[in-house]
């Protein structure tokens, strides 16, 4: 089979930022033929119908995986272990499932232990794309235009599907790469996971304090910049927390050494020793974005 040949019926469990956006960039393209759509909340399901990202719809995930030959979980981690059990049994024959995941170690257990003979038809994915917004009406078709997404299959992975799921994400605008599962989630934890914690533990604290108004009142850009994914979806970095909790363990006690040092340099009067740390970071930031418009 062409690895570049549309899929018949793609079904997306989980129509919010990410989902929609698979969607409307699959339809788009012309990387299937009709979209299938999940989710618990009929009228949520019923206003993505309604802006055309998908065809129609279903609430029970097993009715809308049967006869689908993608079928893609968008929805929180947390979550995917019962989705697969519940879509596992009616898989057509041939069927690729995927997901959209931040944790890939936990899910790739999950599909083994609910898919069992069909686990080589699981092919681990992750998009590096998002914006701080959530649902469906946040989606958009070049989401993923020019952005990274990473495959992570396992010995295990049937090859066809792995080249079958390469194709569709690169026909969505996608570049993609291919990491082992342990691998990738000690990387995310580092430069998406911890970030992410960082932003929603800053503004956190801040809003517990007794003089939380006046703070925020004084808020600038700086701060609204360094915070803006903490309006991120609460939930969904829950789950990915529970998911990664060793690795996240891991560069949450890396960092806390560095805040040790800086604490120790700002209280010491160490200006060499600051300097030192924002220069190098400042040279770090200017070749992470060098080229980017």
């Amino acid at each position: 089979m062409d690895s570049a040949e549309p899929f018949e019926r793609l079904c997306v469990i989980g129509v919010g930022l990410i989902g929609g956006s698979l969607a409307r960039a699959a339809r788009a393209a012309g990387a299937c033929r009709e979209v299938v759509g999940c989710g618990r909340d009929p009228a949520h399901l019923k206003r993505a119908q309604a802006l055309g990202v998908i065809g129609h719809y279903e609430t029970d995930p097993a009715r809308a995986a049967a006869g689908a030959d993608l079928v893609v979980l968008a929805a929180p981690v947390g979550a995917c272990a019962a989705l697969l059990r519940r879509v596992g049994p009616v898989l057509a024959e041939g069927a690729i499932v995927s997901d959209v995941g931040s944790v890939k170690g936990a899910v790739v257990e999950a599909a083994r232990a609910a898919l069992g003979p069909r686990f080589p038809a699981f092919v681990p994915g992750h998009p590096i794309a998002g914006t701080e917004h959530s649902g469906v009406e946040a989606s958009r078709a070049d989401l993923f235009r020019g952005r990274c997404t990473v495959l992570t299959p396992c010995a295990e992975t049937d090859a066809a599907a792995v080249r079958r799921v390469s194709a569709f994400w690169k026909a969505c605008g996608a570049q993609v790469v291919e990491m082992d599962p342990a691998h990738h989630d000690t990387v995310f934890a580092a430069v998406s996971h911890l970030p992410h914690l960082l932003a929603y533990t800053l503004v956190d604290w801040m809003a517990q304090r007794p003089d939380a108004a006046e703070l925020f009142d004084f808020a600038g850009g700086g701060f609204r910049d360094f915070t803006r994914i903490a309006s991120s979806d609460p939930v969904m970095w829950r789950d990915i927390c529970a998911a990664n909790a060793e690795a996240i363990t891991t560069v949450l006690d890396g960092f806390r050494a560095a805040l040790d040092r800086l604490r120790a340099a700002v209280h010491g009067g160490d200006g060499a020793a600051l300097e030192a740390v924002f220069r190098n970071a400042k040279a770090a930031r200017e070749r992470l974005t060098d080229g980017e418009s």
